[in-house]
């Protein structure tokens, strides 16, 4: 506050904006710095609990039905017990069976079909895999009516599929099983963005992330519960090996809820972008600590070239998504789109958000 008698100069002006652009810029890295070690922190927890000799629990099945139903319970406990988050109006029995269904069905396959592949395949080759997600993406869109095919775009995914060819070649030890279990969690996941894509294009329902984790997250359990009934719970009844330790189990739930709400605050203070290439550092930091944590985590030079060339065509991917989302034809939607954080129409915010007037 200026005392009385003083006048604010320029200098102090500009200063004062310095300072608060500073704090404003440090705080935005700290979310990305909490998503990447959350992110990452997830990957890692998620493997310790279905392959560790002291946890014992390899029921990928039983424990994405877990995350689900603690995401479910919490997200009723926040909007219709304590009522602190509203949700927005719009939805209908019509938009849930042809909309929000697909979606949790999808978001179901994907963290199952994710999580079976830990079971086989190293951390860091399933990061490596996981790269091509922007070619299934891509090519479902352009399928659907979503995407524009190009020779830029074409030439970016033959980038991206060459380096994850490159990465799989280099892999010293390889089992077709998990690759078969982490190509069917990418193919699930792309077809899951595509139907949240055509879910905010033709239906216009507006979701944040607690909404949409509230409709979504008990669709998704019941499509989990069904495999695991038929799949994991003979063997869990047959087997007397397996540990169900409450306390580690209840922090992999909550570690997986406080994941999800730290995309939506990355994404709020920033852009979806920002948060995609923010991902891809997180692959970096999880390939390159998976090394150093899991004994079945050998890395070659030709798994590195493989995994750079293909970052490398995410990069351009991403960057092509941007000049998309800045374009004259785009920007009539971005008022629409930036406030949701699964749309993947991408709207440029700048790192450091706009100061507002005293």
């Amino acid at each position: 506050m200026e005392r009385a008698g003083e006048k604010s100069t320029p200098a102090a002006a500009a200063e004062e904006e310095r300072r608060w652009r500073w704090r404003e810029g440090a705080v935005t890295y700290a979310h990305l710095l909490l998503y990447i070690a959350l992110s990452s922190g997830q990957i890692f927890f998620n493997k310790w609990v279905l392959s560790s000799k002291q946890i014992n629990f390899p029921y990928p099945v039983a424990l994405t039905l877990l995350h689900m139903l603690f995401s479910s319970v919490v997200c009723f406990a926040l909007i219709k017990v304590f009522k602190i988050i509203k949700i927005e109006e719009g939805m209908t029995t019509e938009i849930y069976a042809t909309s929000v269904a697909p979606i949790g069905a999808m978001f179901a396959m994907t963290l199952w079909l994710g999580n079976s592949a830990y079971l086989y395949i190293s951390v860091a080759f399933a990061q490596m895999l996981k790269a091509v997600m922007p070619v299934a993406v891509f090519f479902l869109g352009a399928a659907a009516g979503l995407e524009e095919l190009s020779c830029r775009m074409f030439l970016i995914m033959s980038v991206i599929s060459f380096g994850v060819i490159v990465a799989s070649y280099g892999e010293v030890t390889i089992s077709w099983v998990g690759v078969v279990y982490q190509m069917g969690g990418v193919i699930a996941e792309a077809l899951r963005l595509t139907f949240i894509e055509i879910f905010l294009k033709k239906k216009g329902v507006k979701l944040n992330i607690i909404s949409m984790m509230y409709y979504v997250s008990p669709c998704s359990a019941l499509c989990l519960f069904v495999p695991w009934i038929f799949l994991e719970k003979p063997k869990m009844d047959s087997s007397g090996s397996w540990n169900f330790p409450p306390v580690t189990l209840f922090f992999n739930c909550l570690c997986t809820f406080l994941l999800n709400l730290s995309v939506f605050v990355v994404i709020s203070r920033t852009s979806a972008l920002t948060a995609r290439v923010t991902g891809v550092v997180r692959d970096w930091v999880v390939v390159l600590f998976s090394a150093l944590i899991f004994a079945d985590t050998k890395l070659t030079v030709i798994n590195i070239i493989g995994y750079a060339i293909a970052i490398a065509g995410v990069v351009g991917y991403n960057k092509h998504k941007l000049k998309v989302g800045t374009s004259p034809t785009a920007s009539s939607q971005s008022n629409s789109n930036h406030n949701n954080p699964e749309s993947s129409q991408d709207v440029q915010i700048p790192l450091v958000p706009p100061k507002e007037a005293a």
